[in-house]
């Protein structure tokens, strides 16, 4: 976990193949409902690109799809998937049903600054519409008021890990690494 533009992305895409798990990531996959028009990508679609984050019961509907996948039985990379305290207790809900837990929780943690300038140069390169200076402010401030609590919430629960998320994409990654004893 951690605000829009921490690399959670590129972190989580090293560790899933690096671990030969799935990764699990709920903005890339509504941004592909999105761009195929599925129902559920017509629904998210206006959410997403204001920048807000889109309702607990749909994230939470699409995690249920994904971990019943072949693919998942073994483990899976979770990234940026739960972003509110009601989507942290309806994950803990759902992977208990599964006889399932979460091992960990990486916090990728970056100062405002490096995520504006992270975030332009995104924009520039991949031309989300998410990215555009509006809908990150709105990012921002819906990931300040919904997501950020939630670090406190998993550090009662189960071990956190902080990252510090400047650097290289190999530097990071090493972190990410010696964080989980790998």
């Amino acid at each position: 976990m951690g605000p829009p533009g921490a690399g959670k992305g590129t972190q989580g895409a090293l560790l899933a193949t690096g671990l030969g798990l799935p990764k699990f990531a709920t903005g890339d996959l509504l941004r592909d409902a999105v761009k195929r028009g599925t129902p559920l990508g017509l629904k998210a679609r206006a959410v997403m690109e204001a920048g807000h984050l889109v309702s607990d019961d749909i994230i939470l509907g699409v995690v249920r799809e994904e971990l019943a996948k072949p693919e998942a039985a073994h483990g899976v990379i979770f990234d940026g998937v739960v972003r509110t305290i009601p989507q942290a207790e309806g994950m803990d809900r759902i992977l208990a049903e599964k006889g399932r837990t979460m091992d960990v929780v990486l916090f990728f943690d970056v100062t405002d600054e490096e995520i504006l300038a992270r975030l332009d140069r995104r924009r520039t390169v991949e031309q989300r519409p998410d990215d555009d200076p509006p809908a990150v402010a709105t990012r921002l401030r819906a990931y300040r008021d919904q997501t950020a609590p939630l670090l406190a919430w998993y550090e009662a629960r189960r071990p956190v890990r902080r990252i510090p998320a400047v650097g290289t994409v190999e530097e990071i990654a090493g972190r990410v690494r010696q964080a989980l004893g790998r």
